[in-house]
């Protein structure tokens, strides 16, 4: 991996991201500054002349994904600084992750084509230095303040995030903003200062419950096998759900466990792993390097390695979709869940064919450019 280059500005990459804990609602109290929560790339962004880099969450680098986004940035940053945002895909009126997640890919003319096709924008939100000056320990609110100074009235496809102190319009734009892809509303306090890695903003999600079919499971990385080869701990449930022609799709998954919770899942599984040729998934099962997409059918679990870590397993042990899951998730998008969904408990009542997308709640889209107007 490439080191970021040098760079003389007051905070030089890599820089740990800021991060937040979860909330179920606006937290109480007042002086609260809010921003809607964007469903993207988090990335910090930092300009030092001609150089410009942009660092991941994980402080990977970022700017090779996404070339179109290079002048626009050059020319709307100041000559020197460093800032903290998100990458997003908007397309049909919404956030389009699935599009984010295409870019991360090792062939540059497939970045390059997609950049024309489906070009990125860039969100700001956080000033952490200005030249020689390091604006970390400088409250949130004159940080705020300073970022819309420094960057003015930046042209589309850099921006920055629309702010609010009124939790009536944080509240409306959590019920509204959901449609467009958005997470839910960041909630920060206007004397906060920029610490690295510690959990200091409040994010506040959706959180709903649905009851799908467990189709199979991945075992964990730190398996072990048994006497009959089988492993000792289960990593994730592959959960899934059946639309009108009763095709079953895979939807995401279900991985939150605690370590002896995985050893138990093991047994409870194991009376499902008999016959498994009529699985709806069988072919793919059976096809351990096809991609998701090279088989005609219903939407499967993703290939065996993933994009972001080829070392990664992805294969799975299917099971006969008998087993009913009620989860909890944030919301859906597209046909699949954006997050790790969480166990909830079994669902022996109630029949898996009655597990479809009609549960689901679907939410109508916001128009991006009202958000970034």
């Amino acid at each position: 991996m490439p080191k970021p280059p040098a760079m003389t500005i007051a905070v030089t990459p890599p820089v740990e991201p800021m991060l937040a804990k979860r909330a179920a609602k606006l937290p109480k109290g007042e002086g609260w500054l809010f921003e809607p929560k964007w469903d993207g790339f988090r990335t910090l962004v930092f300009r030092d002349g001609d150089a410009l880099y942009l660092q991941s969450r994980d402080k990977k680098p970022l700017r090779r994904y996404f070339p179109e986004l290079v002048e626009p940035l050059l020319e709307a940053l100041p000559e020197r600084c460093a800032l903290d945002g998100e990458v997003v895909i908007a397309r049909d009126g919404a956030l389009d992750f699935d599009a984010l997640q295409m870019r991360i890919h090792p062939a540059a003319s497939r970045v390059e084509m997609l950049s024309q096709s489906i070009p990125a924008s860039i969100v700001f939100w956080d000033l952490l230095c200005l030249g020689d000056e390091d604006l970390m320990k400088v409250p949130f609110a004159e940080r705020r303040a300073r970022l819309e100074a420094a960057l003015g009235e930046p042209k589309p496809p850099v921006h920055i995030t629309p702010v609010t102190t009124d939790r009536d319009v944080a509240a409306d734009w959590f019920t509204r903003f959901e449609g467009a892809g958005f997470d839910g509303v960041m909630a920060k306090q206007p004397d906060g200062i920029y610490e690295p890695k510690k959990r200091t903003m409040v994010k506040v999600k959706h959180q709903r419950t649905a009851d799908c079919v467990v189709a199979g499971f991945r075992w964990h990385k730190n398996s072990k096998p048994t006497d009959d080869d089988d492993g000792d701990l289960v990593g994730s449930l592959l959960l899934a759900l059946y639309d009108d022609e009763g095709e079953l799709h895979h939807i995401g998954v279900a991985a939150s466990f605690t370590e002896k919770r995985r050893r138990e899942l093991v047994a409870e599984l194991s009376p499902y792993r008999g016959d498994v040729e009529a699985h709806p998934w069988a072919a793919w099962a059976k096809s351990a390097a096809a991609p998701e997409g090279s088989h005609d059918g219903p939407r499967r679990p993703g290939s065996n390695t993933s994009r972001w870590n080829a070392k990664k397993d992805l294969s799975f042990e299917p099971l006969r979709p008998e087993l009913v899951v009620e989860v909890t998730y944030d919301h859906m998008q597209g046909r699949r869940l954006r997050h790790t969904a969480h166990f909830k408990r079994w669902r022996p009542d109630k029949p898996a064919t009655d597990c479809t997308y009609a549960q689901m709640e679907v939410v109508p889209p916001e128009e991006l450019k009202k958000i970034f107007a």
